[in-house]
C-alpha cells in the first residue's frame, strides 16, 4: 500500500505539517513564534495560542504545496508527547477533529523517535542497527536503533539536556535567544582551548550538564568582577570553549556507547545536530574510529512535521493506529 499521511508537529513552539505518500515528503510547512524572543525562552502559554493562530494556515498551505486534496488522504499522524502539554493539546484536538471529520484513523508519534527517524527522509540511509545521538533543546539521548520501530535508549541526560545548556550559557553571556547557534557562529571565529570548563563526571553512558552550567555561571561572574568588558572582549574565545567542552562530553560518551556496542554505524537528530562544531568533530572521530556517519538535512534537524510523516509512514505500514480517546503526554517514553 502506498500511504498518504498529513502530519502534524507542535510539541513546542513550532508550528508544523507535512504530507508523505509512499515514503517520499511532498511538502513540510513550518511556522515559527517569534513571540518568545523578549523573554530569552518559550513562554508555554503563549506557544500555545501562537499554535492555535498557525495551524490551520499552516495545514491548508502543506496540502497545497503537495497538491493532495483532502480526501486522497489515508491517515492524520500528530506529535503526541513529549513536550509541552498546551502545544501538544493543539496539534492532537486539530489531528483527532480533522480525522473524525475525515473518517481517517489517527497515528500517534512520539517526537524523539522522530528525530531518529528523519535519517530515512533523503539518501544516505543508516543501516540497521545504528546508535543515533539525539540531541535538542529538551532532551540528550543515545539510543540503539534496531528497526524502523525498535529503538532502546541506552543512555541520556540525568538533568538538563545539552540544548538548554548551550542557550543558557548564551544567555549568562547576554546573547538573545535562542543563543545556541549564536555560540556556534562566534565559536568560528574563537580559540576553543582559550578557557578550561569542567566536565561532570556521570555513570555508564548518561549525561550531566547542570554542573557545568554552575561553573560557567562562576566563571563568567568572576572574570567580570576583574574586567567589566571580559565577556565582549573574549566573546568568540568563550563561545569556541563552551562549545568544545560541550561537544567533547557528547562524543565521548557516543563513543563508548559505540564501542560497548560494536557498531560503527552512527547518526546524530534534533536541533543541536546542526551546530557546525558537533558535526566536524563528529567526522573527525568517525575517521579515527572507523564510522560510517549519518546527518539529517538542516531543515530536518530542528522540530519539523517531516519527521512525524516519516515515522507516520512506518506506523501505518505496522498497523499501528490510535483511538480518539489518547491524550497529549509531555514525558511520553519510547
Amino acid at each position: 500500500m502506498t500511504p498518504t499521511i498529513l502530519a502534524i508537529e507542535s510539541s513546542c513552539d513550532e508550528t508544523s505539517a507535512a504530507v508523505i505518500r509512499s515514503g517520499c515528503i511532498l511538502s513540510n510547512v513550518v511556522a515559527n513564534q517569534d513571540v518568545h524572543l523578549r523573554y530569552g525562552g518559550v513562554v508555554p502559554e503563549l506557544a500555545s495560542r501562537a499554535h492555535q493562530q498557525h495551524i490551520v494556515p499552516v495545514v491548508a498551505q502543506a496540502l497545497q504545496e503537495a497538491g493532495v486534496a483532502k480526501a486522497e488522504l489515508q491517515a492524520v499522524a500528530f506529535t503526541r508527547g513529549p513536550g509541552l502539554l498546551g502545544s501538544l493539546l493543539v496539534g492532537a484536538s486539530f489531528a483527532k477533529a480533522l480525522g473524525l471529520g475525515l473518517g481517517l484513523p489517527l497515528i500517534e508519534v512520539q517526537h524523539m523517535m522522530a528525530h531518529v527517524l528523519a535519517h530515512f527522509i533523503d539518501e544516505p540511509r543508516p543501516n540497521f542497527p545504528f546508535l543515533c545521538l539525539t540531541v535538542s533543546g529538551g532532551h540528550t539521548q543515545i539510543v540503539l536503533v534496531r528497526s524502523h520501530l525498535d529503538m532502546e535508549i541506552i543512555g541520556q541526560t540525568q538533568d538538563d539536556a545539552v540544548g538548554e545548556a548551550f542557550d543558557k550559557t548564551a544567555k549568562l553571556l547576554g546573547l538573545p535567544y535562542p543563543g545556541g547557534p549564536l555560540i556556534d557562529q562566534y565559536a568560528q571565529q574563537g580559540n576553543p582551548t582559550a578557557f578550561a570548563f569542567p566536565e561532570v563526571s556521570t555513570p555508564g553512558l548518561d549525561f550531566s550538564f547542570s554542573g557545568l552550567k554552575t561553573a560557567f555561571l562562576y566563571f563568567v561572574q568572576e572574570q567580570v568582577k576583574k574586567s567589566p568588558n571580559f565577556v565582549q572582549e573574549n566573546l568568540a574565545d568563550i563561545c569556541a570553549s563552551i562549545q568544545y567542552t560541550l561537544v567533547k562530553v557528547l562524543l565521548n560518551k557516543l563513543r563508548r556507547a559505540a564501542r560497548e556496542q560494536q557498531i560503527r554505524e552512527i547518526a546524530i537528530a534534533g536541533g543541536v545536530s546542526a551546530n557546525s562544531g558537533l558535526r566536524a568533530a563528529l567526522h573527525q572521530m568517525a575517521e579515527r574510529e572507523g564510522w560510517q556517519v549519518y546527518v539529517p538535512a538542516f531543515q530536518y534537524c530542528t522540530d519539523n512535521a517531516a519527521m512525524i510523516a516519516m515515522a507516520a509512514h512506518y506506523k501505518f505500514l505496522a498497523g499501528q493506529f490510535t483511538s480518539q480517546e489518547v491524550s497529549p503526554l509531555p514525558r511520553m517514553a519510547f
